[in-house]
């Protein structure tokens, strides 16, 4: 561990997932330690008593349980679990109002910095530049376009000060018409074992701007999630988001 780090234990619920597995390499290589890890059924409330932080990769369904014996026991969560609802979403504010929340769609650090510079250049550049957000990932993907895809049209959005409901186009077919001013396109491509690849194009007369963030190893996810654990630690009750462990 180095000079001047508080040793903090982490609580992994889906603990014998590939993420929870991941999770558990990252936190003993950044010289933290695991209190313990649990799956369907194990008892949470006593794994967040033993934790000074819990990391939530399960399910929605799962979401309820976690929140609620995180504020029993009064510490700190941080929720990686995608496909949420609106009803997790209340959840989770309800739950921040008592203790430190960290929810995000995706715990790289490359992809959170990333979106931090889509909402700056979407801001900064205007309507008269189009925004396409391109992705690929491994053929075994369900979703699409990708919840970091989404993550980062929203900040695009965000940026125009608009929502991605009132922007979005996810698809194209046959004869669509010329592009509608204003929008974010979306375009996915699946195949192979890609770990992730996320590319937004800005696009205006005679020049173009690509941001782009290449995911080499699902690895990242799991630095990121134990570097934002660890920030999280002390943490005033709220809600958060990656970029306070970014300092953004």
């Amino acid at each position: 561990m180095a000079m001047g780090m508080t040793m903090h234990n982490f609580g992994i619920i889906g603990s014998q997932g590939r993420m929870g597995h991941a999770l558990a390499g990252a936190v003993a290589a950044a010289g933290y330690g695991v209190a313990g890890g649990i799956d369907q059924g194990g008892d949470v409330l006593a794994l967040a008593r033993a934790a000074d932080a819990l990391m939530d990769f399960s399910s929605p369904a799962a979401l309820e349980a976690n929140l609620d014996a995180a504020m029993a026991a009064g510490k700190p969560i941080l929720i990686g679990t995608t496909g949420l609802e609106e009803r997790h979403h209340w959840l989770i504010d309800h739950a921040a109002q008592t203790i430190a929340v960290l929810q995000t769609g995706n715990t790289s650090l490359g992809v959170n910095l990333l979106a931090f510079l889509v909402e700056e250049a979407a801001r900064r550049l205007g309507e008269d530049w189009d925004i396409e957000i391109a992705e690929t990932h491994h053929r075994m993907k369900v979703d699409a376009p990708s919840g970091t895809a989404l993550l980062l049209g929203e900040a695009a959005a965000a940026g125009r000060e608009t929502t991605l409901a009132e922007a979005a186009i996810k698809a194209r077919d046959g004869i669509t018409g010329k592009r509608t001013s204003g929008t974010i396109g979306f375009a996915s491509v699946r195949g192979g074992s890609v770990a992730g690849d996320h590319t937004v194009h800005f696009l205006a007369d005679d020049e173009r701007l690509t941001l782009t963030h290449i995911a080499e190893n699902r690895a990242i996810f799991a630095r990121g999630a134990v570097k934002a654990a660890a920030w999280l630690v002390g943490q005033k009750p709220g809600r958060y988001t990656m970029r306070g462990p970014l300092g953004l």
